[in-house]
């Protein structure tokens, strides 16, 4: 499978072959951490948009396999405090790095990255849109305790509207005949054009307002944070911002193989008392991140 020197901006820019090649890589590197082919590149971390989880991840997936990793974790650390422009930083920035891992806040910022970029882009999340590396470790957290991703219902609980996350898991999941539960407060619904993703894939969704509703039908309940920074309205935040939150107690009528899966950062949606359930599987679905990041950085260097 040759994916060297292609950018990741969407998870649709990689087929269903690509992505299950990654998932295996990623698995090798979960085996095997610590290998050091990466010792003759630099990889370049440019975040203008906080981040601990993505961004730490990558850099641990660079240190573990013995490259350099240079950037920022903030535009104000960068000259585009200043004022220069997307396209002057990527072209600047590629002149020191073989690959640019970029987060940035404006939908669509990405995919012009790799436009003008001599050097791949991955999408580290732009606004949102898209996150195609968490997509990625989300699949492989899937697989990885439900033995497959074929044919598997999922609870999506939450941001559907702003939640970059779930757009991107969803559009993988449809390369995998996946039955999907949307729950939402109204305001917060899939997007349109991610529901006419599903039914182009001649697929199932369902819509729900209430959480204890959906869950006896998940293999994977997927939670996720209301993004406060996504709202034009602060008012509409605060009416939905705790619309719906897991406890424990709420998980007596799942399927024994489901899990709890969360992209994190958590705020109050899954109470502290399920961390203790076997069921929840967030903090290792964060740790499976750098074995999937590794994946990803070998095969688009050419080193895998």
């Amino acid at each position: 499978m040759d994916l060297k020197n292609r950018s990741l901006v969407s998870i649709t820019d990689f087929s269903k072959e690509e992505i299950l090649y990654i998932l295996d890589l990623a698995e090798e590197f979960e085996k095997d951490q610590r290998q050091q082919i990466l010792n003759k590149h630099v990889i370049a971390s440019l975040f203008f948009e906080p981040s601990t989880r993505t961004r730490l991840s990558f850099e641990s997936a660079v240190q573990y396999l013995g490259g350099s990793i240079i950037g920022f974790a903030s535009a104000d650390t960068s000259s585009v405090k200043k004022g220069e422009s997307l396209k002057d930083t990527i072209l600047t920035v590629s002149n020191y790095s073989d690959l640019i891992v970029m987060r940035n806040p404006l939908d669509g910022s990405a995919r012009y990255a790799s436009e003008v970029s001599p050097v791949p882009i991955i999408n580290a999340g732009d606004g949102a849109n898209q996150h195609p590396t968490q997509c990625l470790l989300d699949l492989y957290s899937i697989r990885k305790t439900q033995g497959s991703l074929e044919n598997i219902d999922i609870v999506m609980v939450g941001d559907l509207k702003y939640g970059r996350t779930v757009h991107s898991l969803v559009q993988a999941l449809s390369l995998f005949n996946a039955t999907f539960h949307f729950v939402s407060p109204e305001s917060l619904k899939m997007p349109s054009s991610v529901k006419t993703w599903v039914k182009n894939a001649n697929l199932e969704y369902k819509q729900y307002t209430d959480l204890s509703e959906a869950i006896p039908h998940a293999d994977i309940l997927y939670m996720t944070r209301v993004q406060g920074e996504r709202f034009p309205d602060p008012l509409e935040y605060e009416r939905v911002k705790n619309a719906y939150i897991l406890e424990n107690s709420m998980l007596g009528k799942s399927k024994e193989n489901m899990k709890v899966l969360h992209p994190l950062p958590r705020v109050n949606e899954i109470n502290e008392d399920v961390d203790n359930n076997p069921k929840a599987y967030y903090f290792q679905q964060a740790k499976n991140g750098v074995y999937v990041r590794q994946a990803l950085i070998a095969a688009i260097l050419g080193l895998k």
